[in-house]
């Protein structure tokens, strides 16, 4: 899956990229996407300070964590004050509740979002997938039962 957000000449463009994830599964499938990504400028937001693997010295922003309430409008005010400052190329997120608030202003300030459906939807997608079928400028889902559910998406297999 990884091979679908390379750029075929990585020096030929100064990218930076907005990686966004809750904590837990979904930051360990955004790491396992760490090859085709850690070749560019990049930083992290996560909505719980956690312990990194050795080797990612990227920056990382800590946001507030809103599980579908009141919080979820402070991740919104976040989301724009983190992207006016940092300017991203594009977000790449795996999920959760993050990924809703920064494609959604990503949206308005004209930054394109990818979201990764994470391997644990194999029959529907999570919530956070419906909203991202919408949002996002490219889905991509990792089991082809998800086909139905993601018509502009891409299958990309399980990330590894």
């Amino acid at each position: 899956m990884g091979g679908s957000l390379e750029v075929h000449d990585p020096h030929s463009v100064r990218m930076t990229i907005c990686l966004v994830s809750s904590c837990g599964g979904h930051l360990s499938e955004l790491l396992a996407l760490r090859p085709a990504y850690e070749r560019y400028r990049h930083f992290y937001v996560l909505n719980e300070r956690v312990p990194l693997p050795a080797g990612v010295t990227a920056r990382v922003f800590t946001i507030t964590h809103g599980e579908r309430d009141w919080r979820v409008l402070k991740n919104l005010w976040e989301a724009w004050r983190i992207l006016r400052a940092e300017r991203p190329d594009v977000i790449l997120s795996t999920g959760a509740s993050p990924a809703v608030a920064f494609a959604l202003i990503g949206r308005c300030r004209g930054i394109p979002a990818i979201f990764v459906e994470i391997s644990a939807q194999v029959i529907s997608p999570s919530l956070t997938g419906r909203f991202m079928a919408v949002l996002a400028d490219h889905v991509l889902y990792q089991w082809r039962s998800l086909a139905r559910w993601f018509p502009r998406g891409t299958y990309g297999g399980l990330v590894r």
